[in-house]
């Protein structure tokens, strides 16, 4: 974005921060009248004036969420769409000021907000998540637990307590406070040597273990379908059912499928177990350590 546009857009914020400080207050009775104005007539002039407002409210709740380093803009835009959504839903008859109403309505647009865009991971989706993010730092400055530094185990306690969350939620929470999001391609030092992600051990299997183990299965798969055919027709379509399917089919399933009780699958089943077994040894030596019964 160039200058001039940048300058224009905190010039354009500004005029809009001015404007909304200057609307004139509204009377509770007036109030009242508009809110019902707007619900039973669709009156958007109502609307507007009811809304303009309370523009203060939400510039000014607004700097209270500037520490988290979003721009001050972005948090009034999404305050006012917490305005709106209380404009719309305000019932008026219930004798309760729109700005106590409206309060909720723009905090949570702005608590939303904030933990949308304060970092690239997904920080809180429960409410208790939510309510720590936001009151961590405020009750760790209340217990005189200040600083970046690691909680110690009685701060973490304390805090966990007073929000009902785990301590390992806690701690984790406190870690991702502590730190903001780092770049994997980011430079390891000031020359540039390196970067972040050089340092991710990589868990996944080595392209010679990938191979050794496709090599291994095939041969397992080839040596127990060759055994199989040591098996009857029923015993090997039991097995085949119950031990070499995805979804292991039930006894009473196979029972009612061939006719006899489900006892009787079971016998078959451990009979087949066993002839498979030695059918395997006859070919490998111990089937169970190299892994083809278990």
């Amino acid at each position: 974005m160039a200058l001039s546009e940048t300058l224009e857009l905190q010039r354009g914020a500004q005029r809009f921060l001015r404007s909304a400080m200057r609307a004139p207050m509204l009377e509770a009775e007036h109030e009242r009248e508009l809110a019902q104005s707007w619900r039973d007539d669709g009156n958007e002039r109502a609307l507007h004036e009811l809304t303009t407002a309370y523009m203060r409210l939400v510039v000014a709740m607004a700097s209270r969420f500037r520490h988290y380093g979003l721009p001050l803009s972005d948090l009034v835009q999404e305050g006012n769409v917490g305005l709106m959504q209380a404009a719309m839903r305000f019932e008026p008859e219930r004798e309760v000021r729109f700005s106590t109403y409206a309060s909720w309505w723009i905090r949570s647009a702005m608590q939303d907000f904030v933990l949308r865009n304060w970092s690239i991971v997904r920080t809180g989706t429960t409410s208790a998540q939510k309510a720590l993010f936001f009151n961590l730092r405020r009750l760790r400055a209340r217990i005189g637990d200040v600083g970046d530094a690691v909680m110690s185990a009685e701060a973490t306690s304390k805090v966990a307590k007073a929000l009902r969350v785990p301590e390992r939620d806690v701690e984790a929470m406190a870690a991702r406070l502590s730190a903001p999001d780092r770049s994997l391609n980011a430079p390891l030092t000031e020359e540039g040597d390196g970067e972040w992600q050089d340092l991710l051990a990589d868990d996944g299997a080595s392209p010679e273990a990938d191979a050794m183990n496709a090599h291994d299965s095939a041969a397992r798969t080839e040596l127990v379908q060759d055994a199989m055919r040591d098996l009857s027709d029923r015993e090997r379509l039991i097995i085949t059912e119950r031990k070499l399917e995805d979804d292991a089919v039930t006894l009473e399933a196979l029972g009612e499928r061939l006719g006899i009780s489900k006892e009787r699958v079971r016998q078959i089943e451990g009979n087949a177990l066993e002839k498979l077994r030695r059918a395997l040894i006859a070919r490998v030596g111990d089937p169970v350590a190299a892994g083809y019964v278990g």
